[in-house]
């Protein structure tokens, strides 16, 4: 199903998991996008989700999520669970034949990754992933200097990304991130897959990247520090640094072009920065409240009226490859 149903009903939506992430930054997005409907959540705390449906005002709590994925009354599935179930729940999605949005990364590894594009590719249904800086004003704003040339040619781009080691880390509570068998990478998976999916939208798909990955600090059981370079196919190189045991919290991306040089914040809501023979420009763009308010209205929008997201199965293959090949 690509279109509302018949009638002009709304798209009705279920989440799966309806944890922190759903509380503000995506589940209320789908509250607000004309033509859908939040109609049922699941999550394995039943008290939670039934907590999660009264303050957000949603009908229907199912208490599994098989049960959800095959409810007649949704149309749509949101898997908004840790990455090591997707695989699971977006194939029961694909033979359910229901739409799917699945949060990112889009699986912990290229295979499952390759599983589930294949199985909705086949069912001939919509797959949407989270990556939802692809549809957000700011980093549109960066594609568009880019694209006008502000900064002439791009000859490279460099991201670094550091943190201090939080408390979860410090007292090594039970946390998925930092758990080798579901994110190898740890924080790197979570993290820097938003930035590696977004150089893509920007500078096209990626081809080839190395990469080197180490615990330093010996808190949790997957990688607290990488680093990598990479090729764009039209010969823009890159390199890249992410360490979660710093002394602080840095977020830095410089594009350098051959008539100038543009700087931004993946994270951290900070102005775009631009330096060229013009001189210096600022450009500030407020994000939404509900950060994936933008990437929920693309999805309608394709839905709806067949305008393509930028965020699908296959530009989150496209990450999930080279991300395996930066942590091999």
């Amino acid at each position: 199903m690509t279109k509302e149903n018949a009638g002009g009903d709304p798209i009705r939506w279920g989440i799966i998991g309806c944890g922190a992430v759903t509380e503000v930054k995506s589940g209320p997005a789908y509250q607000k996008t004309p033509g859908f409907e939040l109609t049922a959540v699941m999550r394995r705390n039943l008290a939670l989700a039934q907590d999660y449906a009264s303050r957000h005002g949603v009908e229907k709590v199912v208490p599994n999520a098989i049960d959800l994925i095959n409810d007649n009354n949704i149309d749509a599935i949101y898997i908004a669970t840790p990455p090591d179930s997707h695989k699971k729940y977006a194939l029961l999605t694909a033979k359910a034949g229901k739409i799917c949005c699945i949060e990112k990364p889009i699986a912990p590894n290229y295979q499952d990754a390759l599983a589930i594009q294949a199985a909705f590719e086949i069912a001939k249904l919509p797959l949407f992933v989270a990556y939802y800086r692809r549809s957000l004003p700011r980093f549109n704003k960066v594609k568009s200097l880019l694209e006008s040339g502000e900064i002439g040619e791009v000859r490279h781009i460099n991201w670094h990304l550091s943190k201090p080691a939080n408390e979860l880390d410090l007292t090594q509570a039970d946390n998925w991130r930092t758990n080798k068998n579901i994110a190898l990478g740890g924080y790197f998976d979570d993290l820097a897959s938003h930035g590696l999916d977004l150089f893509s939208y920007l500078l096209g798909d990626y081809q080839e990247a190395k990469g080197i990955g180490l615990n330093q600090q010996g808190l949790y059981s997957s990688f607290d520090a990488i680093s990598a370079c990479w090729q764009h196919k039209n010969g823009v190189t890159g390199s890249g640094s992410w360490n979660f045991g710093g002394y602080s919290r840095q977020d830095k991306v410089i594009l350098y072009g051959n008539k100038g040089e543009m700087c931004f914040s993946i994270f951290d809501e900070e102005p775009i920065l631009v330096d060229n023979s013009q001189g210096k420009q600022s450009y500030f763009i407020e994000n939404p409240e509900n950060i994936q308010l933008y990437h929920v209205g693309n999805m309608q929008k394709q839905l709806v009226n067949n305008i393509p997201h930028p965020s699908n199965g296959t530009t989150a293959l496209h990450t999930s490859w080279v991300m395996d090949k930066i942590l091999k």
